[in-house]
Order: structure tokens, then C-alpha cells, then sequence
């Protein structure tokens, strides 16, 4: 990844965002509440942690997360903080305490400690990354030399080349952000067509007007917020596309045939589907997905599983985007600051290490519901071990992500938050019949090339 696209990923964390513990997986935590302006919070954190250092005999290693969500809310938030408390027990006896801090305002914690030359002792940085003012400053610690002289690259997987930042590692993402297509097979069938409809954008088309066809209140997919991973997804399609997603955004790719070809059978499809099926955040249909059962194809990630109700849990099904393309990255993850003292680094470290292993993996599959960093898992032997059906899907879902014959970086981190949200906007506004789409499709144009300066 150049590095300049890799910036305009590490700058996100300077944006509020939405405070997830998958990796990233927006579409599956709940809302973050709207907790206004803490800075002032934020920027006591790191004397709160002197302080506490102060209090004992034992340093402290303090870790921050977002995962602060009640187990009735969602459920792999306990999960997750199952998995870091098992860590603090095991080392309780050593001469530094692990201490996990849930919090909502995790980002201005960051953001607030690093204006100030800082950073937390461990944050799980979830989908924002590690910003470039943190790493210019050195802040961050390299993770690559621990990781090469453990022999940990499988288990930290893609990690080891996405967040490769000119040979050196900031973060490493304990659950991998992996999307595709998830379909209800009764809806299809009751439209007359079969999942080999989905294997190509031409027929797809064709399937969802079979869907509206139907005139039952069911609709083709939920668009918006998913509609960006479908342009993703046809830009992978070829070759100059796939170079285009894995570097940063410019002027000539803008200014494309492929972009222009992305982008305009995206929103030909999604004013076909209706505007009243769009919306800038999954979570607000997924339920007409997921629970209801009125909805053909949602684009999402595998850990909607964790989402499907249990009378769906035989119609709803897994697959890839047209063309074998499949979405994965290693979004945001663990980032360990810099010149804490050798004993506070060792278990930050052992953190890294305990957070990749098959051990830990393994929870993060079945308890998590999330696809795992380390590849040496055979998830479908864990699901079948686990007997249940919807963790099945899980299985199947990451196993085709992982073996797609297409695999490609969502956008969302190589051009950045601001161009990814400017493309929702647009063809949101595509979607609202009689808009078009050429003439908005030239706007967009100038809208990115003034985002990107």
C-alpha cells in the first residue's frame, strides 16, 4: 500500500466514529450513544493513568476498548471483554497489572492524549487506525520485529500486509472486516430465480426486478451504506480496478472509465430497488433483512450471522459478491505506545501475542461471531464441533471471504472516510427516481477532487 494512502487510513482516528469492536464491523454494533463533547475527559485520561500507577506497588497497563456495550445489547461485547479480563487473571501474580477500560469515547481519548505528545498503553483502535501525527511523533510501537522473531505472521494474518507501513507495523486487528452478499433463498425462489443469479451483475440486476415483481412488500436489497461496497466490489472486477482500491485516490482514477462504470451501474441498480430502501447505515433496515424476512440481498459482513433470526436461519444464506470478489480488511486493531518502561511493554506484547493465538481465535469465531485474524484455523471444524446452524453459516461465510478468487481492501480505508461517505451521498441521491445519474456522477467527480486537494 503506498503510504500516502495508508495516512488517509491512519488519519481517520482524529474523526468522531462509531465506536465498534469487530473490526471494524459498523454494521453489526449497536449505535454509539451521543455522548458530546468529552475532550476535557479525555485529555485527564493520562494523569487518571499516573495516578493510578502511583496508587500500588504494581505498574499498570492500562488498556482501552470500545467494547462498553450491556451483554443484553450486544452480545460480543461481553464476549470480547471475557476474552481481556481471562488475560488480566492469568497475569495477576506479575509486577504489572493488565487493566481493560471500556469506554464510549475511545477515539477523543486518542485524539486528545496525542495533541498533547501521548498515547493510551494499549488501544484497540477498532476502525478508525492509528493516526499520522502519532506515528510521526513515534508514539506508536513497531509491532513488526515482535511478530517476525515469534514467527506470529499466520496467526496475525492479513494484518502483516495491510498494515505494513514502509516495513514497520502499528496495529494489528484481532478480527478481520470481511463482506459479501447474504440472501434470503425463499425470497429468491418465491421470484422465480436461483442463487446462480448473484454470480454476475447483469443477472442480478434481473433478479432483484423479479423480486419487486412480486408485489408482496418484498424488495430487492438494502442500498446506501452497502451500495458503496457494491461499486468495491465491481472496481475489483478488473484489473486497473484493483489497482485503483489498493492505492490512494487521484484525480486520474476519478476521472476513469472504471470508476465511471463502478459507479453508474451501482446506481442504476439502486434507483431501480426504490430510495425508500436506502440508507446510510445498514443497521437501519437489517431488521426487514434479518428478522422480517422481506428483503432478497443484503450486502454486509459475515458477522451478520450473529444477526439472523433463528426462523430464517434455513433461508438466509452466504455468497460473494458477482465475480468471486470478496471485501477483507484488517481495518483498524491493537496499537501499543511507545517508551513504557520494558516490564509494561513485555505484557503488552504478551497481549498481542495472546490476542492472535488459536486459543483466543478460536472464542473470537464462536463467541464473537467475527472471522479471525489467524489463519491457521479450521473454522469449519469449529462450527461443526459447536452444532449450531447459525455459526454454520458463520463458518461458510468466512470460509468463502477467505478463499474468494478476488480479495480486495474496502475503499473505505485506501481513499479514506470523507471520499467513501461522499460516494454513499451520491448515490443515495441516484436512487430517488428521474435523478441523473450522469449529471450527478459529474458532480461526485468534482466533489472527490476537491477532497483530495
Amino acid at each position: 500500500m503506498k503510504k500516502r494512502a495508508v495516512s488517509i487510513f491512519m488519519a481517520a482516528v482524529l474523526c468522531a466514529a462509531m465506536l465498534t469492536g469487530c473490526g471494524g464491523s459498523s454494521e453489526d454494533a449497536p449505535a454509539e450513544a451521543d455522548t458530546g463533547s468529552k475532550t476535557e475527559e479525555a485529555a485527564d485520561a493520562g494523569q487518571e493513568a499516573v495516578q493510578d500507577e502511583a496508587s500500588g506497588d504494581k505498574e499498570v497497563l492500562e488498556f482501552y476498548h470500545g467494547y462498553y456495550q450491556d451483554e443484553s445489547e450486544w452480545a460480543a461485547a461481553q464476549a470480547m471483554r471475557d476474552i481481556y479480563d481471562a488475560f488480566a487473571e492469568a497475569h495477576a501474580d506479575g509486577n504489572v497489572e493488565f487493566k481493560p477500560i471500556a469506554v464510549e469515547n475511545r477515539d477523543e481519548i486518542v485524539s486528545a492524549q496525542v495533541a498533547g505528545g501521548n498515547f493510551p498503553d494499549i488501544v484497540d483502535l477498532g476502525d478508525a487506525g492509528a493516526s499520522l501525527s502519532a506515528i510521526q511523533q513515534g508514539l506508536i510501537y513497531d509491532l513488526k520485529p515482535y511478530i517476525d522473531e515469534n514467527g506470529l505472521q499466520d496467526a496475525v494474518g492479513v494484518n502483516y500486509t495491510q498494515h505494513d507501513v514502509d516495513g514497520h507495523i502499528y496495529l494489528v486487528h484481532d478480527q478481520i472486516e470481511s463482506r459479501g452478499i447474504w440472501y434470503n433463498a425463499d425470497v429468491l425462489e418465491k421470484a422465480g430465480v436461483s442463487a446462480d443469479a448473484l454470480n454476475d451483475w447483469t443477472s442480478y440486476g434481473e433478479a432483484m426486478a423479479k423480486i419487486r415483481a412480486l408485489n408482496d412488500g418484498s424488495y430487492g436489497y438494502i442500498a446506501g451504506q452497502g451500495s458503496s461496497k457494491m461499486v468495491n466490489a465491481v472496481l475489483a472486477s478488473t484489473e486497473a480496478g484493483r489497482e485503483m482500491i489498493a492505492s490512494e485516490l487521484t484525480v486520474d482514477t476519478i476521472n476513469s472509465e472504471e470508476f465511471a462504470e463502478a459507479f453508474k451501474t451501482v446506481a442504476k441498480l439502486d434507483q431501480e430497488n426504490g430510495s425508500e430502501h436506502t440508507t446510510d447505515d445498514n443497521g437501519n433496515l437489517m431488521a426487514e433483512f434479518n428478522t422480517n424476512g422481506t428483503v432478497g440481498v443484503l450486502f454486509n459482513g459475515v458477522w451478520n450471522a450473529s444477526g439472523i433470526d433463528e426462523s430464517l436461519a434455513e433461508a438466509i444464506e452466504p455468497a460473494l459478491f458477482p465475480g468471486d470478489v470478496a471485501i477483507a480488511s484488517a481495518g483498524g486493531g491493537l496499537a501499543v505506545a511507545n517508551g513504557m518502561s520494558e516490564e509494561k511493554t513485555a505484557l503488552a506484547l504478551e497481549f498481542i501475542k495472546y490476542m492472535t493465538s488459536a486459543e483466543v481465535q478460536e472464542k473470537i469465531f464462536t463467541d464473537v461471531q467475527a472471522n479471525p485474524c489467524n489463519v491457521t484455523l479450521d473454522l469449519n471444524a469449529l462450527a461443526e464441533s459447536s452444532g449450531n446452524s447459525i455459526t454454520m453459516k458463520l463458518a461458510e461465510a468466512c470460509s468463502q471471504v477467505n478463499n474468494a478468487g478476488t480479495v480486495v481492501i474496502d475503499m473505505n480505508y485506501s481513499w479514506g472516510a470523507d471520499v467513501n461517505g461522499a460516494i454513499i451521498n451520491a448515490l443515495m441521491e441516484c436512487a430517488v427516481s428521474g435523478t441523473d445519474i450522469d449529471a450527478r456522477f459529474e458532480q461526485l467527480q468534482k466533489e472527490l477532487i476537491a477532497l483530495i486537494g
